[in-house]
């Protein structure tokens, strides 16, 4: 990305060094991919357990997790209500009213006509369909009707969806609402994902739209790469691969004066990014901003960590046990993160 992105403003007033659509892979079997060329235990590591099993819970509010992490407060409105949350959509997807359907549609909960056309086409009687669908509705306290994501994936990875197996392409969970999107403070980033099985090994595809590279994506990877193994555990398969796509992949830059000096001296950034040969010479290519960059406080320019970060040698692996129970009932002590030995910490300022 240094060697190739483009300066790019954004709405946040940090300014960005930014590339369009950027994939890889990681073999999760060779252990977990939690990074080490920076600490992420500690309070780090403390928000991204609690955020997931906040997840998990389908809340959103963020009352239970402010109990751990603040995370998401910067986004939530004055009562504590986050205008997009992952969980609500994760487990809580809206499903339209009868009177909100188009004409035509089918949805869980107006499919008489369609229940009856299946059970002929899948060789199931209707009772086995319905009863498969009624799985993953459920009915919230003001009579309104909501999707369970996680638990469609889990029955249809088990083999327990009345119609499709395991080898399904379409086991996708979505964040994204676009009328929601629309409006709120901050939409979903990791929008959208996808369980493919290959081989008797659970493999996961995250799609995201914005990536911070330094502060947000190390999350990211280490939090699918948990969620991959707790849908595998419950779901008798192997772990696989964790795929990841980057649709706007981005290096905040700084405010202001320091990020305007890097869209005047981003060729020349490049260039010695491009000839540098060993990991010293990233540490000379930071020495170079800081001291030619205007002067920043607050660490809003995380290019100088990244190349820090680039300096060092990764280290081996650590590993990650986790209890195998119910989603809803997963604790912060079921996460066990072993063999982690991590270089130090780096600072990067939040841009919202």
């Amino acid at each position: 990305m240094l060697k190739n992105g483009n300066y790019k403003p954004n709405r946040t007033g940090v300014d960005t060094v930014s590339t369009f659509s950027q994939t890889y892979k990681i073999d999760l079997a060779k252990g977990f991919p939690l990074l080490t060329t920076k600490d992420m235990s500690g309070f780090r590591w403390n928000s991204l357990i609690h955020e997931l099993i906040w997840y998990f819970s389908g809340e959103e509010h963020i009352r239970n997790l402010q109990e751990h992490t603040k995370i998401w407060n910067a986004w939530a409105d004055d009562d504590g209500n986050l205008p997009t949350a992952y969980g609500r959509f994760w487990r809580r997807y809206p499903i339209p009213n009868n009177e909100a359907a188009l004409t035509g549609e089918w949805w869980p909960t107006n499919t008489e006509e369609w229940i009856e056309q299946a059970s002929e086409q899948y060789q199931k009687s209707e009772e086995e369909i319905q009863k498969g669908i009624k799985r993953w509705i459920n009915k919230e306290e003001d009579g309104r009707k909501v999707f369970d994501q996680l638990q469609y994936a889990i029955d249809t990875l088990k083999n327990k969806h009345p119609y499709r197996s395991s080898n399904s392409r379409r086991i996708i969970i979505n964040a994204w609402h676009p009328a929601n999107a629309a409006v709120s403070k901050l939409p979903p980033c990791h929008f959208t994902f996808v369980f493919n099985v290959q081989n008797g090994k659970l493999n996961t595809h995250l799609t995201q739209r914005s990536a911070d590279i330094a502060l947000g994506v190390p999350f990211n990877i280490a939090a699918y790469a948990m969620l991959t193994k707790i849908i595998a555990q419950r779901t008798g398969l192997e772990i696989g691969e964790f795929s990841h796509t980057l649709v706007d992949a981005h290096l905040y830059c700084g405010k202001n004066e320091r990020g305007e000096w890097y869209e005047e001296n981003l060729e020349e950034l490049q260039a010695k990014i491009q000839n540098a040969e060993k990991n010293e010479d990233y540490l000379d290519i930071k020495t170079w901003i800081e001291k030619e960059a205007p002067e920043q406080k607050k660490a809003y320019d995380h290019i100088p960590g990244l190349l820090e970060q680039l300096s060092r040698t990764p280290k081996e692996r650590p590993k990650i046990e986790i209890s195998d129970k119910p989603l809803e009932d997963l604790e912060f002590e079921d996460f066990n993160l072993k063999g982690y030995t991590p270089y130090p910490g780096l600072k990067f300022a939040v841009a919202e």
